[in-house]
């Protein structure tokens, strides 16, 4: 029981005073597991960080979960997910109750609108360069279709975005392997 409340220490504080997400946790983290609980030497905390970076998702939570199990199974890793996600989450509700009180508020209406078209560009550049990797990657006459078979099956039929990103990685798999 002592080793899942340290996990839950080591991995929450990180999380509450590691402004900046996952990589500007690492220090706090090594500082947690190696220096303060000794459950690793600093060498074994590296080779953790250099698979949790070779690994698709957050970092802090491969790395929680991965340490986490080491020191106490299953039960260690959830606890270390957990504390990892508990100060995100938190923050997360308190900001999303106190934008729900303020919502008819024109100062929070003013800022709606300005960070729409922000999103809005920042979206649209994110599909020119998809775009540009799939015509790359691809071709045009293989993106064109793509690209149109997907608006078909997302506006007019209305087919679940998650079915047609499986069908667009079937169709590559049959069709661009």
């Amino acid at each position: 029981m002592s080793d899942l409340w340290d996990l839950f220490v080591a991995f929450f504080i990180p999380g509450v005073v590691g402004y900046g997400g996952g990589p500007a946790s690492i220090p706090l983290i090594e500082h947690e597991v190696v220096e303060r609980f000794g459950w690793m030497t600093t060498n074994e905390f590296g080779e953790v960080l250099a698979m949790g970076n070779a690994l698709p998702g957050p970092i802090a939570t491969k790395m929680a979960g991965y340490i986490g199990f080491n020191v106490a199974g299953v039960l260690g890793a959830t606890t270390a997910l957990v504390a990892t996600v508990v100060p995100s989450l938190l923050a997360m509700l308190l900001l999303l109750g106190i934008l729900h009180k303020f919502k008819d508020s024109p100062k929070v209406k003013r800022m709606t609108a300005f960070i729409r078209p922000t999103i809005a560009v920042l979206l649209g550049a994110l599909t020119f360069q998809f775009f540009e990797t799939s015509y790359q990657g691809a071709g045009l006459v293989q993106t064109l279709i793509l690209i149109f078979a997907s608006l078909l099956l997302l506006e007019k039929w209305r087919v679940h975005p998650a079915l047609v990103i499986a069908g667009s990685l079937a169709y590559g798999a049959i069709f661009l392997s």
